[in-house]
């Protein structure tokens, strides 16, 4: 048995701490959150991380600038979930004790944070063994991943892309407007922010030539992506409805789903992406739940055509959040903000890619990873990738100190981070980054 039955003290928390409660502007941690940090008590997202004193993985909460270990609150009886659960090194036994688990131990974290509860605030020597701060600690991967799927669902993207490589005045193809375009990558080299990535190799063939050669991308770019997390599987033959798709979604991440381009161009027709996905997609360490979403939940863009009956949805299913993407080159010293987007601006939703995916009997596992396409809005400055704001290197963009990049070189480090912006705080997901290392051999 995984689960144990809470104490009063619990069961009466849990009953009147709900979501909305769990979102009130007006709450307070006795931990510090500063206006801008990504992680005030209104958050809370889930990760897994390590330390000096204690190497093993387990499971964590962010506050502030400190991690809460989730195993040490359990042991100490303050949370319904057996601390097993939380001494594993990824998320999913976790996620797999269901929708009202994931709620009530959020809910029951939050009620211990508020700095007017004494039960967690005034014990110092459990605050002692169930603080991290953030800077002392290993975060890893916080998933196991099954599957992942990456998605093709931002009209402006698509809309450059094919501007850029087929005909400006139809550049969109017949299907993109009908259903969300997506491929299966590689589940086995999604990594978490900070893994540094060899420069990929395989074949490109360069624009003068005849036949392909092999050797380094000369063209690798990054996307700007968010990726959804499979919490509730469905089973083989079973399609997920979209009215109930977003019951199936544990919560959201930062995604970069690095590209090589000129592997990409030779090898796309007629399958779409292979080698030039597949060698690594980078993600946050922090997965932040929709409950946390819920107050920034917008109007996705209108669709038409009216998409068929198993895409309509309804009310609100886009979120209102901020992104931007940062480039340090390797001859200077700081990062550089180079895109600034923002994820409402996406055609189409989770909810309709989930319900697309699983239509045909498909079924999900838990800690699958659904990455959200390429997010690009419709000025230069929004674009979410290289291949856009270069123009495919026609416009290399001029950097600080006389830099400048068409695409990234060796020695390069890409950043990205995301928010939503409350009424004197911030939901964020933290960032996710990744530098680039000269190819093998």
């Amino acid at each position: 048995m995984l689960a144990r039955p809470a104490k009063a003290f619990q069961r009466s928390t849990l009953m009147k701490t709900d979501t909305m409660q769990t979102n009130d502007p007006a709450l307070k941690s006795f931990i510090p959150t500063p206006a801008e940090s990504h992680f005030p008590i209104q958050n809370l997202p889930f990760g897994v991380f390590s330390d000096a004193a204690n190497p093993a993985a387990r499971v964590g909460v962010a506050i502030g600038d400190q991690i809460v270990d989730l195993a040490a609150l359990a042991e100490a009886g303050l949370l319904s979930v057996n601390a097993e659960v939380f001494r594993k090194a990824s998320l999913n036994p976790f996620i797999a004790l269901g929708r009202p688990t994931w709620r009530s131990t959020r809910a029951a974290v939050s009620e211990l944070l508020r700095d007017d509860n004494l039960q967690l605030r005034d014990n110092q020597a459990l605050r002692a063994k169930a603080f991290i701060a953030q800077d002392q600690a290993t975060m890893h991967l916080p998933l196991d991943i099954p599957g992942y799927t990456d998605f093709y669902s931002s009209k402006e993207h698509a809309t450059n892309v094919g501007s850029m490589f087929r005909d400006p005045a139809n550049a969109l193809l017949p299907n993109w407007l009908h259903i969300p375009i997506g491929y299966n990558g590689r589940a086995s080299s999604v990594v978490v922010s900070g893994t540094p990535l060899q420069r990929p190799m395989g074949q490109l063939k360069l624009p003068a030539a005849d036949a392909p050669i092999f050797g380094a991308c000369r063209k690798l770019d990054f996307e700007l992506e968010t990726g959804f997390i499979i919490g509730q599987p469905n089973a083989l033959g079973e399609p997920i409805d979209i009215a109930n798709a977003e019951q199936h979604i544990f919560g959201m991440v930062l995604l970069n789903d690095w590209s090589a381009r000129d592997l990409q161009q030779w090898e796309y027709v007629p399958l779409g992406p292979f080698n030039s996905k597949s060698f690594a997609t980078s993600i946050s360490p922090w997965v932040v739940t929709l409950d946390a979403l819920e107050p920034f939940r917008v109007a996705s863009p209108a669709q038409q055509p009216e998409p068929l009956p198993y895409l309509r949805q309804n009310g609100k299913n886009g979120y209102d959040i901020t992104l931007e993407v940062s480039l340090k080159p390797a001859e200077t010293a700081a990062a550089q903000t180079i895109c600034r987007t923002n994820f409402k601006a996406m055609y189409w939703t989770m909810v309709q890619q989930l319900a697309h995916h699983t239509v045909s009997g498909c079924n999900t596992r838990i800690g699958d990873l659904m990455g959200s396409g390429t997010i690009s809005g419709s000025t230069p400055e929004s674009f979410g990738s290289l291949l856009e704001l270069t123009w495919n290197g026609k416009n290399p963009l001029a950097l600080a100190d006389g830099v400048q990049r068409s695409f990234i070189q060796d020695g390069d480090e890409v950043g990205m981070t995301g928010w939503c912006q409350g009424d004197g705080y911030r939901i964020g997901f933290g960032a996710v980054s990744g530098k680039i290392l000269p190819a093998r051999g």
